[in-house]
């Protein structure tokens, strides 16, 4: 049986940097344990914002670390330098851990394994399962520099949207309180009237939202606005029959920091409030695939149709994808092939309480499989087994022409080892 940090140290690797003059190298695993929290500190030293807040990490850093919660805490540097001399001169500054910057395979795949889209970031895990407690380390380490509330398990998110919500009722605008969302599934729509595609979405939602609720299904939404000026977002509010936290209201910050917001609109599905969880980031483009929603509230599966509701998938994460001729035949020889390894992808991530570490699709024939297939420079040979990885910008493609389970995870568990050969995308 192997230890529950197992995975966590095959991603850090055996060995992280000491300082120049200490010891030269300590084992990662000695760092790893029940109890035990680390920090990835994504950084670098022409970006000057790192410059800025390093000091004050460090500054925290030694203080807590005398502390009896930060004897079982350790911080790894995870260099964005250009060169080896800038590594150097930065990590001088540091009173923690690194990852060596040779090593720099190592640091695309923690970039992209929690999804670092600038720097500087500070990511805090349990040492143990490796699960991610916080992704906003640094806005922890400013409004709590002594770590009175460390490691800053994120609250529930019916604590972050205590309140009253606002509701327009024909002229008028009346307040709700937050109980009475207690226990339906909820969507969080960022939005705002400046932004043309944020307009031209929002009365398609609010033919799904009525028809859902037509069906007498449990649903609400509530609007975070980013609006710039209070009277356009009253005006806006007036073309929805859903919720709304108030202009300009902290809570909305709140929320899209806690959700990564990077562009509107943005639509994402929990559960319910008490637990938060994530129904699908992807609601946008759910709404779009079923605008009556009948299969609402769009569960995520371990194996799906390529469609248009997945185009934000294919965008932003590593996508295996079986292409087939489309056939009814084809497509479920497709499902027979990756299903299985797909479950136990899922059920995987499920456990940890992790993100997938890829998707897994069958792709038919229609315009968005034309198009990737031009995109990613594939020819017409069906089936096809890929792992398609836009965001690095590379493709790898099973070079056996018949598609069976064995194939496709032996095929999945070479590029898992990283031992297959990757092709640029035309893209």
């Amino acid at each position: 049986m192997s230890d529950p940090w197992s995975d966590l140290l095959k991603l850090l690797g055996d060995n992280l940097q000491r300082k120049v003059g200490e010891k030269e190298s300590v084992e990662t695993k000695s760092l790893l344990g029940e109890g035990r929290y680390l920090g990835l500190y994504f950084s670098a030293h022409w970006c000057p914002p790192c410059v800025a807040f390093t000091p004050k990490l460090a500054e925290f850093y030694k203080d807590f670390k005398i502390t009896e919660m930060g004897k079982n805490f350790e911080i790894i540097f995870v260099s964005s330098d250009k060169d080896q001399a800038s590594f150097d001169e930065y990590y001088a500054t540091m009173p923690w851990l690194a990852l060596p910057y040779p090593d720099r395979d190592t640091k695309a795949k923690l970039s992209k394994k929690f999804k670092v889209q600038g720097i500087p970031t500070f990511v805090i895990l349990d040492a143990c399962t490796g699960k991610v407690i916080t992704k906003d380390g640094r806005l922890r380490v400013s409004e709590d520099p002594v770590g009175a509330f460390f490691p800053w398990h994120p609250p529930p998110l019916s604590e972050i949207l205590q309140g009253k919500l606002l509701r327009r009722n024909e002229d008028t605008t009346e307040e709700v309180d937050i109980s009475t969302l207690a226990g339906k599934p909820v969507g969080l729509y960022f939005s705002a009237h400046w932004c043309p595609p944020c307009r031209k979405f929002t009365p398609v939602l609010a033919k799904a939202y009525q028809k859902i609720k037509e069906d007498n299904k449990d649903f609400e939404i509530i609007f975070a606005s980013s609006d710039r000026l209070e009277d356009s977002f009253n005006d806006y509010f007036k073309t929805m029959p859903w919720l709304a936290l108030p202009y300009e209201d902290p809570r909305k910050t709140t929320l899209s920091q806690m959700y990564g917001i990077t562009g509107i609109p943005t639509l994402i599905i929990v559960e319910n409030l008490q637990t938060g969880k994530i129904i699908t980031k992807e609601g946008r483009e759910a709404v779009g695939s079923d605008p009556e929603g009948k299969e609402f509230p769009w569960m995520s599966k371990p194996l799906n149709l390529l469609d248009q509701q997945h185009a934000g998938t294919l965008n932003r994460e590593t996508s295996v994808i079986l292409f087939t001729d489309g056939s009814d035949k084809g497509l479920e020889d497709a499902k027979q092939a990756l299903q299985q390894i797909a479950d136990e992808s899922y059920a995987k991530a499920t456990e940890k309480g992790d993100d997938p570490e890829m998707y897994f699709f069958y792709a038919g024939e229609d315009d968005l499989v034309d198009s990737l297939r031009d995109f990613a420079n594939l020819d017409d040979r069906e089936p096809q087994l890929v792992v398609l990885d836009i965001p690095d910008q590379k493709i790898y493609v099973c070079p056996e022409e018949e598609i069976t389970q064995e194939v496709a995870k032996a095929f999945i568990d070479q590029y898992l080892a990283g031992s297959l050969q990757a092709a640029p995308l035309r893209g």
